[in-house]
């Protein structure tokens, strides 16, 4: 079972964690500038590192040669979050190490030569960052990082320059959405060093209500302290989003049960849904779940936040969709995975 089938800590609020370290090789030119060979020779060291060496986790990692996928598929690893729009894009030089339940995701000559992402459903930051920091350990058991004592690991962008990490907490805030208190939790975590995107990132719109809380700031401070900083707003947050729930739902009862029920009806019944309305719909569904208004298991609509996006839709069916068919295919599927739940 992949980690986006559970439900983890806090898992209310945040859908999961990631933490992702940034490294490259200190012989080789960065990927934007690198040409075949030298990407090749990355991509083997990676692979040698990881796959060919016998350590613990290599029985469970698995090589993705994306030049050997179609557009789909690789859309669908976006969608899952396991690799990044740009190495989707720019797929010829690069390469992707998982794990078998996609808690790993190691992308190979995206900005820089190695991406490590580890991932944790609901908030287990410490988890994660435990994982992370064993699979980085492996790797440079074997490679030769690019590090400076003074600024520390040497990435393409100068923003990841130190520890390269960036922690990340997906998190759910449909209540403090639709009282617009948003955007004050956002100005007030942005003035502490951590920012607020869309569902895939940066540049990315907040759709289905979700948004990604992740570090500014990588030069400077240890891991442990970035992990602990951004824990801290973390619970902050969380906190608001029950806070302003529970008075929501004293203050506005009939009118919330109106919207997550018709919500529910509509996805239940629909027989067209586009990929953002779906999104819209299920995210008032599970602000009722939260809220004690319908039963709907929550692992059940996480599933289905990422297995209605267009890619992965495609592949259930296992057919290339006209976007109107996938709106037609993504009722139907919607609809017959929350048939098998009682309500």
């Amino acid at each position: 079972m992949s980690w986006f089938e559970d439900n983890g800590p806090e898992g209310d609020v945040v859908l999961s964690s990631r933490i992702r370290l940034a490294r490259n090789f200190d012989d080789l030119p960065f990927p934007g500038i690198m040409d075949k060979d030298k990407a090749n020779t990355s991509v083997k060291r990676c692979k040698n590192a990881l796959l060919d060496n016998g350590n613990a986790l290599s029985p469970n990692l698995e090589f993705v040669d994306l030049g050997k996928m179609d557009d789909i598929s690789r859309q669908a690893l976006v969608e899952k979050h396991l690799i990044s729009p740009e190495l989707a894009q720019d797929y010829e030089k690069g390469a992707l190490i998982l794990k078998d339940d996609n808690s790993i995701s190691i992308m190979i000559n995206e900005e820089d030569h190695i991406r490590i992402q580890c991932f944790s459903a609901g908030l287990d930051l410490e988890k994660t960052w435990d994982l992370a920091d064993k699979v980085d350990d492996l790797l440079e058991e074997n490679v030769s990082y690019a590090f400076d004592k003074e600024l520390g690991y040497i990435t393409a962008c100068p923003t990841n320059i130190g520890s390269g990490m960036r922690v990340s907490v997906m998190m759910h805030l449909p209540v403090l959405v639709k009282t617009g208190n948003m955007k004050s939790v956002i100005d007030g975590i942005t003035k502490l060093g951590v920012t607020a995107r869309g569902i895939y990132g940066e540049g990315s719109q907040a759709l289905g209500d979700i948004f990604q809380l992740s570090n500014q700031v990588t030069i400077g401070k240890p891991e442990i302290e970035i992990i602990e900083n951004l824990n801290g707003l973390v619970k902050e947050t969380l906190n608001a989003e029950r806070t302003t729930r529970d008075a929501l739902l004293k203050n506005s009862r009939v009118q919330v049960e109106d919207i997550v029920w018709r919500s529910y009806g509509l996805l239940t019944n629909a027989r067209v849904l586009t990929s953002d309305e779906a999104l819209k719909l299920l995210s008032d569904v599970r602000m009722g779940v939260n809220m004690g208004i319908i039963e709907v298991p929550l692992a059940v609509l996480d599933k289905l936040l990422i297995m209605i996006r267009p890619a992965n839709l495609q592949l259930i069916y296992k057919s290339k969709l006209s976007p109107s068919e996938r709106d037609c295919k993504r009722a139907e599927y919607v609809k017959s995975a929350l048939s098998k739940t009682e309500v």
